[in-house]
């Protein structure tokens, strides 16, 4: 039985001419280089600063004001997230199989303590504050719950002027006061530092303000603004209407098409999309006909064509 021609070819007999593959590396890197500089002075993308807490809360008073309440309230979606975060929800799911359950929350993140509670406990106390605090830590789970029903039912009448939240309502104890409070520490900035600073002193990790951020909708306002949503450029995770990073085109389309965009567990199913185009790219060279596309096209006859005009004539 005969060899394939996929597994085995014979040694090469024919004419031959020297290479200098060093030179051509050379000219090929300045080449590239010229390039990439060029390209990028021409369509490099803004240099936006950095989102913060403060900024949202100067600029969307009554949006971080109306996210601090669900935070509060548990309705926010890092709230009802699931894992890594907390066990609300069972999360992401491929098939029958709950991924996300299996590992557990990893990342525990609560909503009342990380993102209220705590950062207005580290503040410099005041009279008012002190005793808002004192009274919801005081309280049962029904009457925080009555409280936080109250403020919630007239926050959609909620009202910002001289730096102050107001909510048409004198049944909900603390929570006017807290989040009055939050809003005001936010503007100042120290709600950045002091979402951070829970992870420890020394530290980078933003887990807690990007959380916090993305619950609301001024970041995904920004993100409609700089074409970084999935429908827009974003898909390639870039600033502006330019093309981001390519690589990750074959990520983020599957983002964009049924049954993905309509899915709840769109994360963990393209995860396992990709997952099996890498496997079958591995298996590219031992797979029959697959292997065999590039001898049936001839396409090594175009990249190679000097030489088999050379060899025609």
């Amino acid at each position: 039985m005969s060899e394939s021609p996929d597994v085995k070819v014979a040694p090469w007999t024919g004419p031959q001419r020297p290479y200098d593959i060093l030179k051509e590396g050379t000219i090929a890197l300045v080449v590239v280089a010229i390039l990439t500089i060029g390209l990028a002075i021409v369509f490099s993308s803004p240099d936006d600063p950095q989102v913060t807490v403060q900024q949202w809360s100067t600029k969307a008073p009554i949006d971080f004001a109306q996210t601090a309440l669900s935070e509060l309230n548990g309705t926010s979606g890092t709230a009802q997230y699931g894992a890594p975060y907390n066990t609300a929800s069972p999360g992401q799911k491929l098939g029958p199989f709950t991924l996300a359950k299996w590992l557990g929350a990893t990342i525990p993140v609560n909503t009342v303590r990380d993102f209220v509670i705590d950062p207005l406990t580290d503040q410099p106390p005041t009279p008012t504050l002190s005793a808002a605090l004192a009274q919801w830590k005081g309280a049962g789970a029904g009457q925080r719950t009555a409280w936080l029903d109250a403020y919630t039912k007239a926050s959609s009448k909620m009202t910002f002027a001289n730096g102050t939240v107001s909510v048409p309502t004198t049944a909900a104890g603390p929570v006017p006061v807290m989040i009055n409070s939050l809003e005001q520490m936010a503007r100042s900035g120290a709600l950045d530092q002091a979402l951070v600073t829970q992870s420890g002193f020394y530290t980078s990790n933003y887990t807690l303000p990007l959380l916090f951020l993305a619950d609301g909708s001024y970041l995904g306002d920004l993100a409609q603004q700089r074409h970084l949503l999935g429908s827009q450029w974003g898909m390639m995770n870039e600033t502006g209407s330019y093309p981001g990073q390519a690589w990750l085109w074959l990520y983020t389309f599957w983002y964009q098409i049924p049954p993905f965009s309509t899915s709840t567990n769109a994360d963990v199913e393209v995860s396992a999309v990709m997952a099996l185009l890498s496997v079958l790219l591995l298996l590219v060279p031992f797979i029959p006909g697959l292997r065999s596309i590039p001898r049936w096209t001839r396409v090594y006859r175009l990249i190679w064509r000097d030489h088999y005009r050379s060899q025609s004539a």
